[in-house]
This record gives structure tokens, C-alpha cells and sequence, in this order.
């Protein structure tokens, strides 16, 4: 089962907006990446801060998208375009990285990938036969 291993939130003051998870909730520091990103961890799930201004654009405050670890990547590509999803392009980021975007027909944006700092998902049940 997929299971939410990803959050990415905007923020004018990613630096702030770390020290208030890590000081509220205990969020440990996995990363601060060159261009602004912040990614802390609870040791399951990675958040990633994000700053509103990057590469000449601007974007509004708050959660930007969702990460799905999965069991496999193209059984989980083939249901999301099945759904209605397009594939936007991916972009790696070295040891923190998704490795897939994908847009809901109502234009909410999905990760399917791996992720620093979260946990890996659990092993399948084995089937049983009698």
C-alpha cells in the first residue's frame, strides 16, 4: 500500500518556519539545500520547506504538494494516468529526490519517489495458500 512519505509547504521564511516543527514538534533536520529548501523529519515522513520566491518566480504561501512512497513505480504510474493524471516532468535532487510528478484532473500535484529522512515502506504480506 502507498503510503505518504512526502509534504512540501511554501514558505517566506523557511529558517523560521524550521525552527518553529523542530521546536514544536520535535522535527529533526535532515538537509538545508543551496537555493533555500529545508527538509526536516519526523524519521517517517519528510517535509520539505520551500521558499515562496525561487528561480525568478513567485508562489503563494502554504502546502504545495504531497509524496507517495510506493511499492511500484510503474503499476502506480499506469493507475494514476488511468485515473485521469498527466505526468509532469521529474526532477532529481540528489539524496533528497522524487522521482515522479504527477497532476490530478483537478490540478492538486502528486509525488511517487523516495525521500531523505523517511522510513521505508513496509514489507509486503507474504500470500498464503491452503
Amino acid at each position: 500500500m502507498p503510503k505518504i512519505r512526502h509534504i512540501a509547504i511554501r514558505s517566506d521564511d523557511c529558517e523560521a518556519t524550521a525552527t518553529f516543527f523542530v521546536k514544536a514538534f520535535g522535527m529533526e533536520l535532515v538537509q538545508r539545500r543551496d537555493y533555500g529548501p529545508i527538509d526536516l523529519s519526523d524519521g517517517d515522513i519528510n517535509i520539505t520547506l520551500l521558499p515562496t520566491k525561487m528561480g525568478g518566480r513567485e508562489y503563494a504561501p502554504g502546502f504545495e504538494h504531497i509524496g507517495f512512497g510506493v511499492e511500484d513505480q510503474a503499476e502506480t504510474t499506469a493507475r494514476l494516468l488511468e485515473a485521469g493524471a498527466t505526468e509532469l516532468n521529474p526532477i532529481l535532487l540528489g539524496g533528497a529526490y522524487f522521482e515522479a510528478k504527477f497532476q490530478s484532473p483537478e490540478g492538486l500535484v502528486v509525488d511517487v519517489g523516495h525521500w531523505r529522512g523517511t522510513s521505508p515502506l513496509p514489507e509486503p504480506a507474504a500470500a498464503t495458500t491452503k
